[in-house]
């Protein structure tokens, strides 16, 4: 057991979110920022400037978040990347593994490719990103991973069974660095959101119209069929439960899947 360490102020911490300038991430990246957190956003490429700005809204948060780039899956990108970020901010308390993918097929034509790149993204994303920023939290004896996984990591839907594989072994993951880390003073947990209104949302309402030729609002209906609430999940939703697991009070809570999802999973 080790002794129990302060929780930085938020003035001091450094949260790094992959994907971070768009979707779920985006609204992660805004709330963090509203804190008074300095933040870091990585992804495949870097935002322009004008990207940048607004997730920000004014110059003194515009201070305080930094952009680096890297493919979630390249060990050494994603090395690359994190040292630039601690360069500009320091060490990194917090990490938002937010960063994913989602592709559908019929199992009996989902190849190989696609196997391998929902669990590219998906989930060996997460584990080289994590693997970067453990070492730091653990000198520190203060730390925070929050994985955005799905709720696709907690129950099966057809079609896609990769994307569902690779977020159940997100859920593992989480787990058994929750149990890992317990006495070092870091918490791992993951988000699970349902259907969630984003770029990701938009390509399944898309690709549900092409290959069925229902209506946008037919499509859209037939996703949030799934929630009892009947509807799709809002990013900022699912970021005021990221925030929360990032703060001090949620020290007793790792390990945990917390579903926003309307109370499809129970």
């Amino acid at each position: 057991m080790v002794d129990k360490v302060q929780a930085p102020a938020w003035s001091q911490r450094h949260i790094l979110v992959t994907g971070g300038a768009r979707g779920i991430g985006r609204s992660v990246t805004q709330a963090l920022l509203a804190q008074g957190a300095r933040v870091t956003v990585l992804g495949r490429s870097l935002p322009d400037a004008q990207a940048l700005r607004t997730l920000t809204g004014s110059d003194e948060a515009a201070e305080r978040l930094h952009a680096v780039a890297a493919d979630v899956s390249d060990p050494e990108a994603v090395a690359a990347a994190f040292a630039a970020a601690r360069a500009r901010f320091g060490a990194i308390d917090t990490l938002v593994n937010n960063a994913g993918q989602a592709s559908s097929a019929p199992a009996l034509k989902t190849d190989l490719a696609l196997w391998q790149r929902m669990l590219a993204v998906n989930l060996t994303g997460a584990w080289v990103c994590t693997q970067q920023a453990l070492p730091g939290m653990v000198r520190a004896g203060w730390g925070r991973v929050v994985n955005v996984a799905s709720t696709a990591a907690q129950r099966g839907y057809a079609y896609v069974s990769a994307y569902c594989a690779a977020k159940h072994g997100v859920l593992g993951l989480t787990r058994a660095l929750a149990l890992e880390l317990a006495t070092r003073g870091v918490t791992v947990n993951a988000v699970c959101p349902g259907f969630t209104e984003t770029d990701l949302l938009a390509d399944s309402v898309a690709n549900i119209m092409a290959k069925t030729g229902r209506t946008e609002e037919q499509a859209r209906a037939d996703l949030a069929a799934g929630n009892p609430q009947k509807r799709l999940i809002q990013p900022q939703e699912v970021a005021d439960a990221v925030l929360w697991l990032c703060q001090p009070g949620s020290g007793s809570v790792t390990g945990q899947a917390i579903s926003v999802s309307g109370g499809e999973v129970m």
